[in-house]
């Protein structure tokens, strides 16, 4: 009697770690990634195709600013996200005592200087307003196209504020206001520095309506970070080369005719 109760035991217990077995074998399949939706989201729904090709089930997951997402991730929501550059990243674990790391670089979003008022940056005169970004990363980001235009000089700080001009010839006044925010204000401000993925959703053409554009060797490629301690996860890993095949490469390259450059 006690052998057959035993038996049973035994095989109650296996039969219950290989149904775990197959949920976790299940639950890998299945990556969930948060991203803004231009060019991020657009970008994963072509790598969305790649991964089901290794039998992975991408689920794209969109936001509209750089919090919640990292948020998310960090509290196992999302198994990564693709926003962000490595600035930011560290900057936000720093802020918010967050674990996540990056894993692979993807693209550059050249950062643009846009106006409703002027055709060119000649025409700000004495006392205009220009927009920026207000997180740390972006807004000294923003703050090195004014000075590389010859409009403000700075001091020799890390992360670049307003409060670290140096020369301000035509007293401008810097506006420091929330990325997503930036287009809707371009009727009221001179000009604004704006994060390519929010030029884009506002139908601004980096490469044909920026008066100034950062520089192709900017140091800010565009990342997917994950929680630390999953970045050699299997899917992870699958994700990783999906989004840096040749078959991203060029696609970004024919969607985005160089406002987005690829940066693997």
């Amino acid at each position: 009697m006690f052998k057959l109760v035993l038996v049973a035991l035994v095989a109650l217990f296996l039969g219950a770690c290989s149904d775990n077995d197959k949920q976790k074998t299940q639950e890998k399949k299945v990556i969930k990634v948060g991203a803004t939706p231009i060019p991020h989201a657009e970008i994963l729904k072509e790598v969305k195709k790649v991964l089901a090709k290794e039998g992975y089930t991408l689920e794209i997951v969109e936001f509209t600013d750089y919090v919640t997402p990292n948020i998310a991730v960090e509290e196992g929501e999302l198994d990564a996200n693709f926003f962000q550059h490595v600035p930011y990243l560290e900057e936000f674990n720093k802020n918010k005592n967050t674990h996540l790391v990056a894993t692979v670089k993807v693209h550059l979003e050249p950062m643009g200087v846009y106006s409703h008022k002027i055709k060119s940056l000649s025409e700000i005169k004495e006392g205009d307003t220009i927009a920026v970004p207000n997180d740390p990363t972006n807004e000294s980001r923003a703050l090195d196209i004014l000075q590389k235009e010859g409009l403000l000089t700075f001091k020799d700080v890390k992360l670049k504020t307003a409060k670290d001009i140096l020369d301000n010839p035509k007293n401008l006044k810097i506006d420091e206001l929330d990325a997503p925010q930036l287009p809707r204000v371009l009727d009221e401000v001179t000009a604004a520095v704006i994060n390519t993925n929010y030029a884009l959703l506002a139908n601004l053409n980096p490469l044909k309506d920026a008066l100034a554009i950062e520089s192709k060797d900017s140091p800010y490629a565009n990342i997917v970070a994950v929680k630390k301690g999953n970045e050699n996860k299997p899917y992870i890993k699958a994700l990783d080369k999906a989004i840096n095949s040749e078959e991203i490469k060029n696609f970004i390259r024919i969607k985005y005719k160089g406002s987005i450059v690829e940066a693997f």
